[in-house]
């Protein structure tokens, strides 16, 4: 610690939540209130036991309270879950500070599960058409009333959404029963809290963070911004940005925008006004570009199956799909110049040159509005037309570089091509470096410098730390099986049934539940399957598992536990059981991690690697983009039983290359490894574990 460290004690953290801090705590909340006070980036590798919820807030609360200006904190997850972490952290610092100190806080999560209108339970898609319909029409009663009682109740005392929701529903406003919109009241009162707890899309979309942040009356440069659990970031701005289309998708953008131009013409023929023959004018020009479009859209499928292919896919570069927009607007240009010059006027003759024309083309088809009836049996809800044109936009936006790659494959009765943003930091680099400073934290942010590199922020004002663990390493030891692996070309009937024993000896040897995790479902149902193991009850993942199936299971668990069974709870790395749930109380006792989740080999896979090389070089282009997030998933799946200091467990690594010079170097520096070499060795060394050190009480912690 260094002599500025030292001089930083729990009684000088105005807004720690604990009365003392933990091993490592005071660490980081130094080291990210200087980040912020100097306007920088701090990344925290904290592993879990640290508080690193309770010090980041710490930092941030102290910072926005003293910096020149206003400053709101924009705490960002990614799972449901991890909100009331953050509010009741809230409320704990509150019960140490006086009333005049108190921290406003407001917690959001999506429109639908706030909502509270009969039509909130129907599928994503209908409810958000369903929901703009409603107040763009101004049917939509609790969205109108105006409940300025309840805005205050929110900033009064931190509320979890649920609270605020049913909170709504049961509001009276000068003794008069008010039903008001929850999701409109929190939003609303976000210009007046200290914090704000949302997901990532409230500021990584820009589409999300323009119009939130317009409603809640704040700029993003104001703000202060802790994404939690920030190892996901990268990945889930990837996946934001993925569109997928096919033929028929834009047929149907076609049959979209034909509908809504008949609407616009209809209404600027009645009403007249200059704007709508503007936009009904170039709503038919756009009308006949997707209708050539479409024809070479067509031809370009047809054409792609007849060529060579790598992984059973086909690389599109961007200029073949810009092209074709290109040359259907040229086409109808040409349609209209010769037919229909008198009538036309000189916008519709030529809407702009090049690209302009494409940005005119992009704006036309994402304002396709379409009407739908909550009653209708098989509504069509999916505004294709939407699709086409932040495809599109896409083009327009990253497509002169090389960091956007476009993939065709067989699939379905057409083939598709799906987009991939290669780097998320295109997106997230320009909205950190215009806040007022950031903490992004994880167990697994390791190495903090690639998560700096892939989410573009750049090693000005930036600094990062890994956080020594606060649990000792006799109570989560580490055992790699030498005589297993997952790899291809080492696959075996033998080799399965060997992974097996393993199970079967951790299983045997530990006193209560077990989890074991693997790269696939496919994987999951090779190596656990139903009836394979004795001793335990078999609880296996699956891939349609909701947030609420996943809250059951762990009533089941502890329900099993106190009446003395065992589960073997198996899921899969990434999944819902491997991140972001909380085994509390000592729920698992130990986790089996079978084989290394690389991805698999594909276009999409080989030209990350190589745009990351170009990028960042050679040296990080197979970590960068394959051996570190494979690690740091198993890290994460690892992290599971350990939950509090009071808990200890054993973890399995059921892969002998775990030991390899190109995946050891991808653990944390502190990691120490044993090895077994057959089932017995693991049984013996779980029985001496377990006889060993036992699980402390809560309250020793």
């Amino acid at each position: 610690m260094s002599g500025d460290e030292s001089s930083v004690s729990s009684e000088e953290i105005r807004y720690l939540a604990h009365e003392r801090a933990r091993p490592g705590q005071l660490e980081m909340i130094h080291d990210c209130l200087a980040a912020l006070q100097a306007g920088g980036h701090h990344l925290a590798a904290a592993p879990t036991g640290i508080g690193k919820t309770a010090a980041a807030l710490a930092a941030a609360i102290d910072a926005a309270r003293t910096a020149n200006g206003p400053r709101t904190i924009f705490f960002l997850t990614s799972r449901q879950s991890q909100h009331k972490i953050v509010v009741d952290t809230v409320r704990r610092i509150n019960g140490r500070r006086p009333p005049q100190e108190k921290v406003r806080l407001v917690d959001m999560v999506g429109q639908s599960n706030m909502c509270v209108q009969p039509f909130a339970k129907e599928t994503p898609a209908l409810f958000s058409l369903l929901c703009n319909q409603a107040r763009s029409t101004r049917s939509c009663k609790p969205y109108l009333t105006q409940a300025p009682g309840l805005r205050q109740r929110i900033l009064s005392d931190p509320l979890h959404v649920d609270e605020l929701v049913q909170m709504a529903q049961t509001h009276s406003e000068h003794g008069v029963p008010t039903l008001t919109c929850p999701w409109k009241a929190a939003r609303e009162a976000v210009s007046s809290a200290d914090v704000f707890v949302g997901d990532y899309n409230h500021l990584f979309v820009d589409a999300v963070r323009e119009a939130s942040l317009n409603a809640m009356e704040v700029d993003l440069s104001d703000l202060i911004v802790i994404v939690d659990e920030a190892h996901n970031l990268p990945d889930r701005i990837r996946m934001g940005m993925e569109r997928r289309f096919t033929p028929t998708v834009i047929r149907n953008a076609t049959i979209d925008l034909e509908e809504y131009t008949e609407t616009i013409a209809e209404a600027a023929s009645s009403l007249g006004t200059d704007g709508l023959v503007l936009q009904s004018s170039l709503n038919s020009w756009a009308l006949s570009v997707m209708k050539a479009c479409r024809t070479r859209m067509s031809d370009l499928f047809r054409d792609l199956l007849s060529e060579p292919a790598e992984f059973e896919e086909r690389r599109v570069q961007v200029e073949r799909l810009r092209n074709i927009f290109l040359a259907s607007c040229d086409e109808v240009e040409g349609k209209v110049g010769q037919q229909q010059l008198q009538q036309q006027s000189a916008v519709i003759e030529s809407p702009g040159e090049g690209l302009d024309r494409l940005k005119i083309l992009r704006d036309v088809l994402l304002g396709v509005e379409i009407k739908v009836d909550a009653d209708d049996e098989n509504p069509n809800i999916d505004i294709d037309a939407h699709r086409i044109g932040h495809l599109i936009e896409d083009m327009l936006r990253f497509g002169e570089g090389t960091a956007l790659v476009y993939v065709h494959d067989a699939k379905g009765k057409e083939g598709r091509i799906t987009s991939h943003l290669l780097d998320p930091g295109l997106v997230s680099g320009p909205v950190l470096k215009k806040c007022a400073g950031s903490i992004l934290m994880s167990g697994t942010l390791y190495p903090p410098k690639m998560y700096a590199d892939l989410l573009g922020i750049g090693q000005a004002k930036t600094t990062s730390r890994q956080y020594d663990s606060p649990f000792a390493s006799q109570r989560r030891p580490i055992v790699v099986a030498s005589d297993v692996t997952t790899r291809y070309q080492d696959r075996s009937y033998q080799n399965t049934q060997r992974i097996r024993a393993h199970i079967q000896a951790l299983c045997d040897s530990s006193p209560g539940h077990v989890a074991v995790f693997t790269p696939s479902y496919s994987m999951l149902n090779e190596y656990i399957g139903e009836g394979q193991f004795e001793g335990v009850v078999v609880r296996m993942e699956d891939r349609t598992w909701s947030k609420q199936d996943v809250d059951r299971l762990l009533d089941v668990l502890e329900d099993a536990k106190q009446a003395g069974l065992r589960i073997l709870l198996s899921g899969v790395f990434g999944g819902r059981l491997s991140e972001g749930i909380d085994y509390h109380n000592g729920l698992l006792d130990a986790v089996a991690c079978i084989g290394i989740p690389n991805p698999p080999p594909s276009i999409h896979q080989k030209a990350l690697r190589t745009y990351i090389e170009e990028r960042f070089g050679r040296a990080n282009a197979w970590r960068y983009a394959s051996t570190q997030p494979a690690i740091n998933s198993i890290l994460q799946a690892m992290g599971r039983p350990i939950r509090s200091i009071a808990d200890r467990a054993l973890v399995l690594l059921l892969d002998k290359r775990n030991t390899d010079r190109t995946y050891i170097e991808c653990y944390p520096r502190d990691t120490r490894m044993n090895t077994t070499s057959e089932p017995e060795t693991t049984k013996s060394f779980a029985r001496r574990f377990f006889s060993r050190v036992q699980r402390q009480s809560e309250g020793s912690s």
